[in-house]
């Protein structure tokens, strides 16, 4: 019996040593990402992915991992988010590379490229060529303290709603429209003034006459933001954004206090959002696109002549911006990789018919 309870106080004094030791570094990694976002998450594929792993990431981790969100401009403007984040201010948020490029000329080449990769190539060389390394250095070499994590990604936008139908170059000419990232640079060499406005400010904007046309995102969430009931012409390919990637910015001294079994989390977590945001965002346009035609949309392919056009200018916005030495060393590595996925999509795919549109 002595014998007995000498063992069971030795067992009882092992366990509350191992405790005693372990309990203060489960309190350690335990996080709550306070996580101001871009994108109202009642956008579907846009705001909803991080919605979603917000959800996740408490399941994932044991309760160990949180995410509180705040809905665009209740903690930090859009265009705040970047700074807040490497301040401190906030330890995380969310919103999209493009809107960075004044600060950084590269930064939109992490978001969407004209005529550049479809989310498929996007991915493979963000994870599995030299995208995503690149994508951390460009914060780093800006001393932005971050740890950048891709976390959605969506595939073609509409290329634009307007009030008359776009038969030629000159019909842009002296139209003020809304238009994000590189592919704006583009329409400004053809005659129109851009303004890159949050989602929210655009209907309003169109309504009062303050900006003529718009492009935002694709059909179900441009329809959950009511451009239809002003304009009437809705263009399609999305030329200037084949792909959309978002990311989740996180402090870099946050990060190193997560550990490595919640950065891995997180990491696996974001990967897991970019599969459900394409798959959430492809599910739902054809419905929309029925019943903007229905309510008097008219659906529109750009001509030939008008992608090459647009293909064209942004060649020269290219050379333009290869000024820089770090956007031409990003988009030198993206069109390497991609000479080398052509050879790939040219014959592994089957050719894709042209729509039967105006």
């Amino acid at each position: 019996m002595k014998k007995f309870a000498k063992s069971a106080l030795t067992a009882a004094a092992v366990t509350a040593a191992t405790l005693s030791v372990t309990a203060p570094a489960l309190a350690a990694d335990k996080l709550l990402l306070k996580t101001p976002i871009a994108f109202g998450t009642h956008l579907p594929a846009l705001g909803t992915p991080i919605k979603w792993v917000s959800e996740q990431l408490p399941v994932m981790s044991g309760g160990n991992l949180k995410m509180k969100i705040y809905e665009p401009g209740k903690l930090v403007a859009p265009p705040e988010i970047l700074d807040a984040v490497s301040s401190g201010k906030v330890n995380s948020g969310y919103a999209t590379a493009g809107y960075w490029q004044g600060k950084m000329p590269a930064a939109a080449l992490f978001s969407a490229v004209p005529f550049g990769p479809e989310a498929g190539e996007y991915l493979a060389w963000m994870f599995y060529g030299n995208g995503l390394s690149l994508y951390q250095e460009m914060y780093d070499n800006a001393g932005y303290n971050v740890k950048v994590l891709p976390c959605a990604i969506i595939s073609p936008e509409t290329s634009g709603w307007f009030a008359k139908p776009i038969e030629k170059v000159e019909d842009l000419q002296g139209l003020n429209m809304r238009f994000f990232g590189l592919g704006a640079n583009v329409m400004e060499k053809l005659g129109v003034g851009t303004v890159q406005l949050p989602g929210g400010e655009i209907f309003g904007a169109l309504e009062k006459g303050a900006i003529d046309a718009s492009e935002f995102s694709q059909p179900a969430i441009d329809q959950r933001l009511g451009f239809h009931k002003i304009v009437k012409y809705n263009y399609f390919p999305g030329w200037h954004q084949q792909s959309t990637v978002f990311e989740l910015l996180v402090n870099k001294e946050a990060w190193k206090k997560m550990g490595k079994t919640n950065q891995a989390i997180l990491e696996n977590t974001c990967k897991a959002s970019m599969t459900n945001s394409i798959a959430e965002g492809e599910s739902m346009q054809f419905e929309v696109m029925k019943k903007a035609e229905a309510n008097g949309v008219e659906i529109r392919y750009w001509s030939e002549e008008m992608l090459a056009t647009f293909k064209s200018k942004w060649d020269e916005v290219v050379a333009e911006k290869s000024q820089d030495a770090f956007f031409k060393k990003v988009y030198d590595d993206m069109s390497n990789f991609r000479d080398g996925y052509n050879l790939w999509e040219a014959n592994a795919f089957l050719p894709r018919p042209k729509p039967n549109l105006q």
